[in-house]
């Protein structure tokens, strides 16, 4: 009895064992490996997502306070002692009777019109290609291959190879156009000059359209062969084919692949920076780099940071708007 009484309190009895194969028990202990087993992915990825957030959001946050303040190069050395001026640098960009603002909204426009080239060539030679290659023949896998050599390239020497081949006197453009094609009376001047303009938008469509054939060369592998089979036997053409099954079943890829090459595009730095320089011709006059000099070449940068706001929100409103349409189209033809 003595030795029962013990084993009773000490809580190795029956009781005990009973009490531990309690079903409770077992989902507790389900859930907590559960909860283990799920935020695992995420544990691992905190460190990127906090390095991340360090490298995008602090100089972001920096820039939004510079841009109500009046910095200048008198204040580099000990920006925060800069005074307040609220909202005056907002309304000097946006003061579009003024030389700055008028200044800014011409750059605005020239890269609306050029972004809205580059994204749609970009799309259009994607897309041709992407087509091309999904048949299979001979040689694809090296077409594939040659096709993404201008994305797999780095940007400032795929840019610096092209400024060579734009020179005047000994570039292979002009050699090409004027010596061997006869195409104009002198040679070109394409990194001056209205030419600047073509010269941008060549090099950002070069660099930019095998990212559009790689996205839509993968969504084309989601589409059944058994469609293009039967539309065949119906008697449609190729055309047929891209218009009433291709290009209908890439309508979510193309809706992402469309807004990622705008902002790719309408934010590109690098490639007009090392195109011209600090100093780009005004037909190739990017808000980006207008940004970069109104910044650096003045040194007033709370205008050239509020400049970069504008700029901020600017994006955000088209995205949103982008979105909220893409999401409405999706909401009425899932009801149909």
């Amino acid at each position: 009895m003595t030795i029962t009484a013990v084993s009773r309190h000490d809580g190795s009895g029956p009781g005990t064992k009973r009490r531990q194969d309690r079903p409770g028990a077992k989902r507790t202990t389900r859930r907590s490996g559960r909860l283990r087993h799920i935020s695992l992915p995420y544990l691992l990825l905190l460190p990127a997502l906090l390095l991340e957030l360090l490298v995008h959001l602090v100089p972001m946050l920096m820039g939004i306070v510079m841009s109500f303040k009046e910095l200048t190069q008198f204040y580099l050395s000990n920006w925060s002692a800069s005074p307040w001026a609220g909202l005056d640098n907002f309304r000097t960009a946006v003061d579009f009777d003024a030389p700055i603002g008028a200044a800014l909204l011409k750059s605005f426009l020239t890269t609306c019109l050029f972004t809205v080239c580059s994204v749609g060539l970009c799309w259009l030679i994607g897309t041709a290609a992407a087509v091309f290659l999904q048949e299979k023949f001979r040689g694809r896998g090296l077409l594939r291959t040659l096709f993404l050599v201008p994305y797999a390239l780095p940007v400032y020497a795929a840019v610096i190879t092209w400024v060579f081949m734009f020179q005047r006197d000994n570039g292979l453009v002009n050699h090409v156009l004027h010596d061997q094609l006869g195409i104009g009376d002198n040679p070109a001047f394409w990194l001056v000059g209205d030419n600047a303009f073509w010269a941008l938008l060549t090099v950002s469509v070069w660099k930019g359209w095998p990212f559009a054939f790689l996205t839509l060369m993968a969504g084309l592998q989601n589409i059944p062969r058994d469609m293009y089979e039967a539309a065949a036997l119906d008697g449609a053409g190729v055309w047929k084919q891209i218009r009433h099954i291709t290009l209908p079943s890439l309508r979510p890829v193309n809706q992402v692949l469309v807004l990622v090459l705008f902002l790719w595009t309408f934010n590109d730095f690098n490639t007009p920076f090392v195109l011209f320089g600090k100093a780009a011709p005004e037909s190739a006059d990017l808000i980006s780099l207008h940004i970069y000099q109104s910044s650096f070449q003045t040194w007033n940068f709370g205008t050239g940071s509020a400049m970069s706001v504008l700029l901020l929100l600017f994006l955000l409103v088209v995205t949103g708007v982008y979105l909220l349409v893409t999401s409405r189209g999706k909401k009425v033809k899932a009801r149909v």
